[in-house]
């Protein structure tokens, strides 16, 4: 799977390059519990058909009613329209929000197709960009972005911020790689696989994953990890993991970790002092052993709690360390392995 915003986008777009009228839901504020967060957006074509998502279903179904003629209904025309959901506690239940959950929407009819076309062609540059909406008429603007920020909207604009896909660079192929990279596929990112050793590399079976013959190093400088961007080693071998990870480290890669026992990581944190001048402060980004506590055992059972705390620090989440040592523990026999 690939980015849900720019699914939504290029969508979209090929709707109205089509001439389908159609309109982008994008969830602008929250109270209470939400079932998606602000920033979500879908959109919805005049048939019924719709991409994206706002809720967990039901507030999807009252905008296709009221706006397609799958509905029996005409999409209207005109300025951008703010609509609220679950004010009270009935149609907190009837909409399906947790109890007190309410949400703001902000609804653009017919969004223009060259400027849609645009944003998709910069997201798939691999740019983040700015898209400026002007609440009096819809007017958009589009315009690069630094880093990424979240949504605002005022009396006057919405901004929203939309970037490119995350991406996994995966060092060692593996039958824990295969899991790694189907799980990450699943949640979004663009999955590339370096091993320069035939005998691992040459099973693999995982489809939409881009493979890398090169030295995990080289891969790495190659691969230019960016803020959204994971680089994780699984190959348990010193030669080809630590220069990977060195060269990770020096880049702004929002998670950079290797695999194996407590003991194995504290080997390799000594080495990389002892070789090639580094400190513990330099250190402090490089995360192992890795993965949640979860009791696993099996690479399929690993490969989860590895998603989780990718997913875990993707989204802000502190993990607490008392987690870590616990993985840690758990991991031993893996190491081994």
């Amino acid at each position: 799977m690939e980015n849900l915003d720019v699914m939504v986008l290029r969508q979209l777009r090929d709707w109205r390059l089509d001439g389908r009228r159609a309109m982008l839901a994008t969830v602008v504020r929250t109270w209470g519990s939400s079932p998606r967060p602000v920033g979500s957006i879908m959109a919805l074509a005049e048939d019924g058909a719709v991409v994206g998502s706002v809720s967990g279903g039901c507030i999807e179904d009252d905008l296709i009613a009221r706006h397609s003629r799958l509905g029996q209904a005409e999409m209207p025309s005109g300025a951008p329209v703010l609509v609220k959901y679950g004010v009270t506690a009935d149609e907190a239940h009837r909409f399906g929000l947790p109890c007190g959950g309410t949400l703001e929407l902000l609804l653009e009819f017919d969004p223009d197709a060259a400027r849609l076309a645009e944003l998709v062609a910069e997201l798939e540059a691999g740019r983040l960009m700015q898209r400026t909406v002007r609440l009096a008429d819809g007017e958009v603007t589009l315009a690069p972005s630094d880093a990424p920020a979240e949504l605002v909207i005022d009396g006057t604009v919405l901004v929203n911020t939309f970037g490119p896909e995350y991406r996994m660079l995966l060092i060692g192929a593996g039958q824990l790689a295969e899991y790694v990279a189907t799980m990450a596929r699943f949640c979004g990112f663009a999955v590339t696989l370096c091993d320069p050793r035939e005998e691992y590399r040459g099973s693999w079976q995982v489809p939409g994953v881009q493979l890398s013959t090169e030295m995990p190093d080289d891969a790495v400088r190659a691969f230019r990890p960016d803020a959204r961007t994971c680089v994780v080693a699984l190959t348990h071998d010193p030669k080809l993991d630590d220069l990977a990870l060195l060269e990770a480290l020096d880049t702004p890669a929002f998670y950079v970790g290797a695999i194996g026992s407590r003991r194995n990581a504290q080997a390799r944190r000594e080495r990389m002092i002892e070789h090639f001048e580094q400190t513990e402060a330099s250190l402090a980004r490089l995360r192992g052993p890795i993965g949640i506590y979860i009791g696993s055992k099996t690479p399929s059972e690993i490969a989860v709690s590895l998603m989780a705390e990718i997913l875990a620090v993707k989204n802000g989440v502190r993990l607490p360390r008392e987690m870590e040592v616990a993985m840690a523990k758990a991991q031993q026999g893996v190491a081994a392995s």
